[in-house]
This record gives structure tokens, sequence and C-alpha cells, in this order.
């Protein structure tokens, strides 16, 4: 995939590495799958990586983080979501900031970034510049225009998600090939107007 939309775009790729659904409390054999994909991801040029790694207590595993760190080199390392759920927001930003982790992708620990607006300003404020702070969760152009203002985030995450319907015309109902409750008939994908039009509110700001 990766080496599919690097032919498309000269964009920055970050590559998410998470190895399974679940926590971010991973065994041996999962890092190492994390630490061979990072080296791999490095060789193909890609720009950065977003991850993230708890330990069972709820703050980062300082270990495993740094090896990742280290095997990505130059890459921008992000952490991702692990961060809202781990044990206390203020101390699991010094960690990334003492890693020199470049960005921290969270919604303020709440399900969305417009219920964790406090929290996200008070970490923009906290950080004071010495790691970005991404807001994720909810987020749309209709967000973008009252959290970016409100919280002095400087960058969002979205997925400009729309649904369309499968091209099947033949359809067994009954069967999931995945999750309860996903349509096999659904399609996700991401709408370049959608993007398009939050990058304008940005613009705007």
């Amino acid at each position: 995939m990766f080496q599919q939309v690097r032919k498309y775009t000269d964009l920055k790729i970050r590559v998410l590495l998470r190895p399974r659904f679940g926590d971010f409390c991973y065994d041996d054999y999962e890092f190492a799958m994390m630490q061979e994909d990072t080296q791999m991801y490095r060789e193909l040029g890609a720009d950065g990586l977003v991850t993230g790694i708890l330990t069972p207590d709820g703050t980062l595993n300082m270990q495993q983080m740094k090896a990742l760190a280290d095997t990505a080199g130059k890459m921008d390392v992000a952490l991702h979501r692990a961060f809202d759920v781990s044990w206390d927001p203020f101390v699991t930003l010094e960690q990334a900031v003492s890693l020199g982790l470049k960005t921290i992708l969270t919604s303020g620990m709440k399900n969305s970034a417009w219920e964790g607006r406090d929290l996200l300003k008070s970490l923009v404020n906290e950080s004071d510049g010495r790691i970005e702070i991404m807001a994720g969760a909810g987020i749309s152009p209709e967000v973008i225009r009252e959290l970016v203002p409100y919280t002095g985030v400087t960058a969002c995450h979205m997925s400009g998600k729309i649904v369309r319907d499968s091209r099947m015309e033949f359809r067994r109902d009954g069967v999931s090939m995945g999750f309860p409750g996903f349509s096999e008939y659904e399609i996700w994908e991401t709408s370049a107007e959608n993007i398009k039009e939050a990058v304008r509110v940005l613009g705007e700001l």
C-alpha cells in the first residue's frame, strides 16, 4: 500500500504502526514485528512513523519506544492515541518530549477532540512548542473552525470519511467477514472534498 500511495503523491507519508486491535501493551513477538516494519518503512522512504506502546501501568514504554525511534532514524515519530488511554497526560507528554518525538495525536482523552478540548488546550500550553499537539477523533471542517481557535492546536487529523455502496450486485445476507454491525457492502473512503474544505477552513483561521 505504501508503495502505491507514494507513486501518486509527493506529500509526506506517515505510516501507522499498530500490529493489532486492542490495548497498546505488546509482547516480545509483537514488538519484534514492529521493529522489522519500522526498518522496512524506513528503507522504503516513509517520512514518519505513528505508533505508541504502553506498559501495564499505563505509562509510556520508554525502552520499546526509544528502540523504535532509534530504528526510525531520520523519520519523524509521532505518539498516536495510545496517549489517550495512558495514566497521566502530562507525565506522558514529558515522556514523549524526552524521547524526541515530534507529535502527539490526541483527542484530549475523550471520545472526540471537541469533548476533550479543555485538555487539548492545556496540553498546547504545557508543551510550549516542544512537541506538536495534533487533535484527532471526530474532526470535521465544522469542528476545526471552533476547535483550533479554542485550543491553539496547530494540526488536526481527520479521515474525511464517506461511505459508498458496494458494486456487488449479488449480496448474501447474514454472513459477516469482520466486526458485527459492519456491512460487507459498504466501502469507507476519504472524500477529497472533505479534505479540501478542511484545508480551506484552516487557511482562514
